[in-house]
């Protein structure tokens, strides 16, 4: 790299240098900083002037020492793999289980948590690698890493690329939690959701999928029509007793590896709408269920449980260890190609 990029944003326990790239177009903007690859700020047009829209904090500190992965790139794998163990090629890999009996967002040290370099930077684009070596938190396969932010209009695009010399699962995505009304502006319990999902695949106490793949008709987790997020949160469904509200993988309808709605979400607050558009498989709707009350946020914000919504298009959970579920092995040589677009715009009326 020819030039440093960025400003500083502080070092982390290690050492490390961390910087901050800020990205504006004229119409939305947002800053990104190199740990963990992470989305601070997102700001975008309201009704009354610009709105940051996702939940962050003032301080890299923060950033290294709170769990939520505000806003980061999760990997090698997100989402969990039950039991921190699964079989590829005939060999058995033990993994962190950093979330109770299961192994969540890449383990102890996930990607969420590594400083990533600046390979580019422009007004309005941004790239991001990380070199993830053979074995790093007991994964096969020396696997590099490209993530590239792009303001589109009124969109963020978030383009995911890996390459592994080894056969390895790979699961990248991003876990911006997002309030349309603004970050610090309370719960998202009105916010309308509508989900272009028409299944979901069930999961048990401990949030690992059952393997079946189940229609939402006739479940509180039919979202398919413009719903309040807080409409049936609290309804005595088993599923959302064990996820404390929703936090459960939704198979998004069409042809995966196709660009296709996944999402749609609204706030008469602002009158800020969001559109998520991805070739995925899946997303994790999650509602910020463990988030504890009274957590320090940005500008002197105060985030407690519900006060923001992530929609992290992924893989399903525990694919490596689910032979029904769409692979998510990553073959060596090959390249995973992972798109996500959060399009925003302004509610009529």
């Amino acid at each position: 790299m020819s030039k440093v990029s960025g400003t500083p944003f502080g070092v982390t326990k290690k050492g490390e240098e961390v910087r901050e790239l800020t990205l504006d177009n004229g119409t939305i903007s947002c800053k990104i900083i190199t740990f963990g690859a992470t989305v601070r700020t997102l700001t975008v047009p309201g009704r009354d002037g610009a709105v940051d829209v996702v939940l962050g904090y003032d301080t890299l500190a923060e950033y290294e020492e709170n769990g939520g992965y505000f806003g980061a790139v999760v990997g090698r794998y997100a989402n969990r793999i039950a039991g921190g163990r699964f079989v590829l090629n005939g060999k058995e890999y033990t993994l962190a289980r950093n979330d109770g009996p299961n192994h969540l967002h890449g383990g102890n040290v996930g990607y969420s948590h590594r400083v990533w370099t600046v390979e580019e930077a422009g007004a309005d684009r941004a790239v991001l690698t990380l070199d993830s070596p053979d074995g790093e938190e007991g994964y096969p396969g020396h696997l590099q890493a490209r993530v590239t932010y792009a303001l589109e209009g009124s969109a963020l695009s978030i383009h995911y690329e890996a390459v592994s010399d080894r056969d390895t699962p790979c699961n990248l995505t991003n876990h911006s939690y997002f309030n349309l009304s603004g970050q610090g502006s309370g719960d998202v319990l009105a916010h309308k959701v509508q989900l272009f999902c028409s299944a979901y695949t069930p999961a048990g106490e401990t949030s690992i999928p059952l393997g079946t793949v189940d229609p939402v008709e006739g479940t509180p987790m039919d979202l398919r029509v413009p719903t309040p997020i807080g409409a049936h949160i609290g309804e005595p469904f088993q599923q959302l007793v064990w996820g404390h509200g929703y936090d459960h993988n939704f198979v998004v309808d069409g042809q995966p590896g196709a660009l296709r709605p996944a999402a749609r979400v609204c706030s008469q607050a602002t009158g800020v709408g969001m559109e998520v558009e991805t070739n995925s498989p899946g997303m994790q709707f999650y509602t910020a269920n463990f988030v504890e009350n009274g957590r320090k946020g940005k500008g002197g914000a105060v985030y407690s449980s519900r006060h923001g919504f992530c929609l992290e298009t992924q893989h399903f959970p525990d694919t490596p260890n689910q032979p029904g579920f769409p692979s998510a092995t990553l073959k060596a040589g090959e390249r995973y190609d992972q798109t996500t677009r959060f399009r925003f715009f302004l509610l009529e009326g």
